[in-house]
């Protein structure tokens, strides 16, 4: 068993898993995992810049996570930033933060990087279930971007897009509720997407859609009609296209304060879940999957087996 610490730090998010890892058995034992909403990437689709207070928001968070690896003893760290940072101007700045917070330079992948540790991170568990047809079409619907990955055991072909829940709302400067038109915009917007992502991916021959990060266990939780977010009745829950329709439609038609009513919707999602879910609806449209596999285990997860 090897003890290490992953952190991944995207638009919308930053996650922390401190996890025991046996390479043998494939087992990886969380011993800490959490998240907290900074929005590292609010106005970087605009401005070009992260802003001085998304920076705080996320300094702040990293001194909580340094606390709580030292006090795991973890072995080794590694620390992965995507999108927003990938794009930022100013990102120097948020390296030397990091940094001096937690002892390790932050690694801002490509959105390649980023779709190999999420498919290993998801599909790693899954290669003993017979129910699940292969290749796998995993698609990770973050704040920045969305990674589209097709594969058996190893990847086939990923592809990064700019279409993620907080840009695609910051983009369209969706209104609440959200116009039919602003629907169509997303909607054509992430259409757009897809159309470059086929150009080297085989969306086609993906057998089984899994689904990973905070949009698609959101709606997930929503389907099961969860009266708390509980990961554990999420992992590898399975949500029809009808449900996965019926909740963005729910979500959009919505009011701020109506989506925050909902019990699994995290405060720091309220206003970004509903252009998310429309992209998994889009996505599971054009791909024809008439479910998506939730997987609570992503590219935070990835990140920690690269560093056995």
């Amino acid at each position: 068993m090897t003890r290490v610490a992953a952190v991944d730090c995207g638009t919308n998010s930053i996650r922390l898993l401190v996890a025991d890892a046996d390479p043998a058995t494939g087992e990886l034992k969380s011993l800490d995992r959490r998240m907290e909403i900074v929005r590292l990437g609010q106005g970087v689709d605009r401005t070009g810049q992260l802003a001085p207070e998304a920076l705080e928001r996320t300094f702040t968070a990293c001194r909580t996570y340094a606390r709580t690896i030292e006090e795991l003893g973890a072995e080794h760290l590694r620390f992965v930033a995507t999108s927003a940072s990938r794009d930022a101007k100013n990102r120097d700045e948020f390296v030397r933060g990091v940094v001096d917070i937690l002892g390790v330079e932050p690694e801002v992948i490509t959105g390649d990087q980023e779709a190999q540790f999420s498919f290993t991170g998801a599909t790693k568990e899954l290669s003993g279930r017979r129910d699940l047809e292969k290749p796998y079409l995993v698609v990770d619907i973050g704040g920045g971007s969305t990674e589209f990955v097709v594969g058996d055991e190893e990847v086939r072909a990923a592809r990064s897009v700019d279409v993620g829940c907080v840009r695609l709302t910051e983009r369209h400067e969706l209104s609440d509720p959200v116009t039919p038109a602003q629907i169509e915009a997303v909607r054509a917007d992430v259409a757009s997407a897809l159309d470059e992502v086929e150009r080297t991916v085989p969306l086609a021959e993906a057998r089984t859609l899994v689904g990973l990060a905070g949009t698609v266990t959101t709606v997930a939780g929503i389907a099961l009609g969860l009266d708390s977010y509980d990961s554990a009745a999420i992992h590898h829950s399975r949500v029809s296209a009808v449900q996965v329709r019926e909740i963005a439609q729910r979500l959009l038609s919505a009011t701020h304060d109506e989506r925050a009513a909902i019990p699994v919707v995290h405060p720091g999602r309220v206003d970004v879940i509903g252009a998310g879910a429309l992209a998994l609806l889009t996505i599971m449209e054009r791909t024809g999957a008439e479910e998506v596999v939730v997987s609570e285990h992503d590219i935070l997860d990835g990140i920690a087996w690269s560093l056995t």
